[in-house]
């Protein structure tokens, strides 16, 4: 169950990066709620994972399910180009995600 809350708060937290960047500067009231209210839920999915996954593992496998996702939303609404060099990177990412899991 720890796996799924914490793959689950990585998606959380390519929400409330991107709600970030459109709250501009906190002064859109809509995308600063979402900000607020997927960063509290993300970073108590995370606790609850490091509960039974260890710190390093936990906190990894978020960082990099956030960073992925975050940059694939960039990609898909055009804000940034899916160049060769980034996708081969972001997939580096993603194998690196697979292999804690599997190595855990």
């Amino acid at each position: 169950m720890e796996w799924v809350v914490l793959i689950a708060s990585g998606m959380l937290e390519a929400v409330w990066a991107t709600a970030l960047s459109q709250t501009k500067g906190f002064r859109r009231v809509g995308p600063t709620i979402v900000f607020v209210v997927a960063l509290v839920l993300s970073m108590a999915g995370l606790a609850y994972a490091m509960t039974a996954i260890s710190t390093g593992t936990a906190y990894a496998i978020w960082v990099g399910i956030g960073a992925v996702l975050t940059a694939l939303w960039a990609i898909i609404r055009g804000a940034e180009k899916a160049t060769l060099g980034r996708m081969l990177l972001l997939l580096g990412l993603v194998a690196c995600v697979v292999g804690l899991k599997l190595v855990s």
